[in-house]
Parts: structure tokens; C-alpha cells; sequence
């Protein structure tokens, strides 16, 4: 029985305790209205919308458990992320909206940030951001020790010069908080998503893309860019959908940043 005890307590020591084992998914809803501050109210009706794009995208992989995913579209009148909790009979219940910054063309070895279903997983480790600035002053990754989440390379089209296809490196982070993180809503990026810090600790902090991680940490292995504060729940996942609703003018719930 002491064994059992020690066992366990090992377990939750490095994965961290589980506050959501009686609840489900849907229980980040209001953590995520107070935690994230750069929030877009998504009406119901869209909220259904994006969810039926979720189930289609998702159809061909076949879950079987309930987990969270993740929906970006790109369509540059929208540039939002959705979080939704897939419960295990694939119905899908909105947590929350933020704006998001995706690939601009125009510009040398600037990416249209691909559309599908991207894997997040252990063969591509994620990283954090150093703070440091890059060559024309900007905190291209965000603030010190913001995540950045790697989805590997990915096909893509070139947004410079003769265009045509080319491979990019596909990431989801944080970007500079004092130039770039008032532009979030219109397409800014190489072809990355950039997306609030608040998110991004959201996302980091509850382990919503960590669902390979998680696997690795039962089977006994360790990750330094994992926080020892985190609070992952049993619906961890790893996938990153990205759409374009082909909209032709900006809706009133993902209204343009104010220009500065």
C-alpha cells in the first residue's frame, strides 16, 4: 500500500496534480476569460461554424479520446485562434477566442501560412524565446521564456519574387509586446501564427498542445521546456488546424486593432 502511495505521489510530482480528474474539458472556459486578456467574443452561431470546420479537418485521425484542438483561420479579414474541448463522442464545446497575426506576403521569405491539420509532436521540440532583439530591433519570439510550439516543416507557398511553392518552418508564438502585439488580428508574420502572450502562457500553462509530452512524462521522461508549475489536465492534445473561411469583409467579432 506505502508503495502504491509513493508511486503515485511520484507521478503527480512531475506531471502535476490533477485539480481536473472530476470535470471535463469545458472547466478552461472561464480560467481562459480570466486568464487571457486579449479575448474576441465569438458568437454562438460561429463558435458551430468552426466547429463543423474541427469535425471534417479531424475526420480522417480518427480520435478516439476527448481532447483540446486548436483552429486558426487565416483569412485576413478574420486572424483568430479558437480552443475547443473535444469530448469523446467528438462534440465540440468552445472555450475561448483570441486574435492572431499569420503570414503577410509581400516580403522576402515571407510564407502564406499553410492551411490543415499539423501534428504537434516530440519529433519537432519546442523551445523559448530568449527576449533578445533580432536585426531590425524587434523581440521576434516575445518576452524572455515565452514558448515557442514547433509544428516542423511544412509545404507552403512562397509569398516573395515568382512565388510557387517552398518549405517553411511552421511555429506558433508570441511576438515583440511593445511593437508588434497591437498589430495582433491582421496578417504580420513570415508565415507563423503569432498570438497574445496571455495565450500563450494559457496554453503553455494547462498543457493544451502537451499531449505527446504527457505520454513521454508517464513513461518516465523528462523535458526542460516544460514549466514545473503547470497544471495539465487528462485532455492534453496535438493538433493545430489551419482554415480559411474565404470571408470578404471582417466581421464584428474580430474587429481591426486600432491603428498606432
Amino acid at each position: 500500500m506505502h508503495r502504491f502511495i509513493w508511486v503515485v505521489f511520484f507521478i503527480y510530482s512531475i506531471v502535476g496534480t490533477p485539480c481536473f480528474a472530476d470535470e471535463d474539458g469545458t472547466k478552461l472556459a472561464p480560467l481562459f476569460a480570466q486568464q487571457v486578456d486579449r479575448r474576441l467574443e465569438v458568437p454562438d452561431e460561429v463558435q458551430r461554424a468552426y466547429a463543423d470546420l474541427l469535425a471534417a479537418d479531424l475526420k480522417a485521425q480518427n480520435l478516439s479520446t476527448a481532447q483540446y484542438v486548436l483552429i486558426v483561420d487565416r483569412n485576413i479579414f478574420v486572424q483568430a485562434l479558437l480552443i475547443y474541448w473535444m469530448s469523446a463522442d467528438h462534440t465540440f464545446h468552445f472555450i475561448g477566442a483570441s486574435p492572431v497575426s499569420t503570414g503577410k506576403p509581400g516580403r522576402y521569405e515571407h510564407f502564406v501560412t499553410p492551411t490543415g491539420v499539423f501534428e504537434h509532436t516530440l519529433d519537432n521540440p519546442d523551445f523559448r524565446a530568449k527576449g533578445t532583439m533580432n536585426e531590425l530591433g524587434y523581440r521576434g519570439f516575445g518576452a524572455k521564456s515565452m514558448r515557442i510550439y514547433d509544428f516542423g516543416w511544412q509545404d507552403s507557398i512562397r509569398g516573395w519574387g515568382r512565388g510557387g511553392p517552398g518549405k517553411m518552418r511552421l511555429e506558433m508564438h508570441a511576438t515583440d509586446p511593445d511593437r508588434l502585439a497591437q498589430k495582433l488580428g491582421t496578417p504580420q508574420s513570415e508565415g507563423c501564427v503569432r498570438i497574445p502572450a496571455a495565450l500563450n502562457v494559457f496554453i503553455d500553462h494547462y498543457g493544451i498542445l502537451d499531449g505527446e509530452y504527457d505520454q513521454a512524462i508517464a513513461s518516465g521522461e523528462t523535458f526542460w521546456v516544460l514549466p514545473k508549475t503547470r497544471e495539465p489536465t487528462p485532455w492534453s492534445g496535438k493538433f493545430l488546424v489551419v482554415v480559411d473561411t474565404g470571408r470578404t469583409e471582417r466581421p464584428a467579432w474580430s474587429p481591426a486593432p486600432a491603428a498606432k
